[in-house]
């Protein structure tokens, strides 16, 4: 699937004064909060890490509080969708006008009656909605299915 991208990156971590005794857990914890939330540095969402700390002396901060930046070198996974991009999710929810998807189990996609390919009709069978294609009958999208798409913004 596109979006998924493996980066390399040098970071510096701040890690306050307190938990000078246990850096790599420090570092460790400030990267366990930066997952599943999209972060500018890095124009996408991020999704794993492997961290090496590098530099064992850390460079004190001067201010009100004295932290200290710790250099690590680290592998990411990002998952940054760019328009045109062909994504794969799972359909959670069916309306006439829309169909919901979730992308890698976390992120939302939405694809309007717009983009909906006119070949695809909805019906409701038996209380469940679904888009069954004019062209083949045994072409479903249902609560559940997997769909392909691309990315429009």
């Amino acid at each position: 699937m596109e979006g998924l991208k493996v980066s390399d990156a040098n970071l510096v971590i701040y890690v306050h004064p307190s938990k000078s005794k246990k850096v790599s857990q420090a570092v460790l914890r400030d990267l366990g909060a930066m997952l599943l939330k999209f972060d500018e540095r890095f124009e996408g969402v991020l999704l794993a890490y492997e961290a090496n700390i590098i530099d064992k002396s850390a460079k004190i901060l001067s201010g009100v509080h004295p932290y200290f930046g710790v250099t690590i070198k680290a592998k990411l996974l990002l998952f940054s969708p760019k328009p045109n991009m062909l994504l794969e999710g799972k359909v959670v929810k069916l309306r006439q006008e829309s169909i919901h998807v979730i992308v890698l189990g976390f992120a939302s996609a939405v694809i309007t009656d717009e983009d909906i390919r006119n070949e695809f009709k909805h019906r409701t069978k038996h209380g469940e909605e679904m888009f069954v294609s004019r062209a083949h009958k045994h072409h479903v999208i249902k609560v559940g299915t997997m769909v392909r798409f691309l990315v429009k913004r």
